[in-house]
């Protein structure tokens, strides 16, 4: 769901989209006398706007269909971005290498939107979100056909042990609704096409282009669709205030989330990524009432867990690698 002029040297965002360039950017992206505590404040705050925007489509998803409320999300958030960053970055904003495969990335973010606003219409936020949080994981089982990288015994490990948190939640008693598991499953398989393509994509392309291009496809592809999806209760003020926090949310998230790893490495970061979990556990109980019973509770922990094994084992893997190359120099 946030740029500065240097945006093409930071990870992308942090959300559903919005979670994969944090393992992937270099640790040399980050400066050296990075304060790194600094950054992981940024970081906890960026995550709390996530969470505060998935907690706000739930509570908007309760009244108006999905695709209303995502396009607003990104029409929103669409200017924001012309008004704040167009001046600044002129044709940077637009300029891409392999513009199809930007914009195929950004329909696979358009889809994990869809997907999350249907689940969270029938799941609480924090299991929604372990799901979500599933798409790392499915990156590190695709990596190796796809990328041809490595996954190792660690990364297998960990991939399997998320699945197997994950199943945990869904598991049949956990009182989930059925459809919103296959929902968040489809986030899931979404965001990890999402995120491969960004790993594939970081190497060519400016990440304030790769922002951009995703807010276009957002709102083209879910305001195209309103014609079939206008409905709801007229809208009351705080309704709009509700919908245009949607896009505030999102941009401030994305802007926190960028400027925490210029004062922080992603080894210390990415493993944070996790606590947006604890956010919205906690949002979920203040707004909803509701708190995830103890197995649950488990398998979110065992997401968590296995998703910070994946995000260790890649910083030591690049960091192998450079080592490798220095050596070799």
């Amino acid at each position: 769901m946030s740029t500065s002029e240097s945006t093409d040297e930071v990870p992308e965002d942090g959300y559903a989209g919005e979670l994969a360039e944090a393992v992937v950017v270099p640790e040399t992206h980050a400066p050296a006398e990075a304060h790194a505590m600094r950054g992981l404040a940024l970081l906890l705050c960026a995550l709390f706007c996530f969470a505060c925007m998935d907690t706000t489509a739930k509570y908007l998803a309760a009244s108006y269909p999905v695709p209303l409320v995502m396009a607003v999300r990104y029409a929103v958030n669409f200017a924001l971005m012309i008004v704040l960053l167009a001046p600044r970055q002129g044709r940077a904003l637009v300029a891409t290498q392999r513009t199809g495969l930007v914009m195929f990335r950004g329909v696979s973010l358009v889809l994990a939107s869809l997907f999350v606003g249907l689940a969270l219409q029938r799941m609480p936020v924090a299991e929604t979100t372990a799901f979500i949080f599933l798409g790392p994981m499915l990156v590190v089982l695709i990596a190796r056909p796809v990328l041809g990288e490595r996954i190792g015994a660690i990364g297998w490990t960990a991939a399997l042990a998320g699945m197997g948190g994950v199943m945990l939640i869904a598991r049949p008693g956990s009182g989930l609704d059925g459809l919103g598991i296959v929902f968040g499953l489809g986030a899931a398989l979404s965001n990890a096409t999402y995120q491969l393509l960004s790993r594939i994509l970081v190497a060519t392309e400016r990440t304030v282009a790769l922002l951009f291009y995703t807010a276009i496809a957002g709102t083209v592809c879910f305001g195209l669709s309103l014609p079939w999806f206008w409905g709801g209760p007229p809208p009351t003020p705080k309704l709009v205030v509700l919908f245009l926090s949607l896009g505030v949310f999102g941009g401030v998230g994305h802007f926190l989330f960028t400027a925490a790893f210029r004062h922080a490495p992603a080894s210390i970061l990415a493993p944070a990524n996790y606590l947006q979990m604890l956010w919205s556990g906690l949002l979920g109980w203040l707004v909803f009432s509701h708190v995830p019973d103890r197995l649950t509770v488990v398998g979110m922990a065992i997401v968590a867990g296995s998703g910070i094994m994946i995000a260790v084992n890649t910083h030591v893997a690049h960091a192998r690698r450079g080592g490798r190359l220095r050596r070799s120099d």
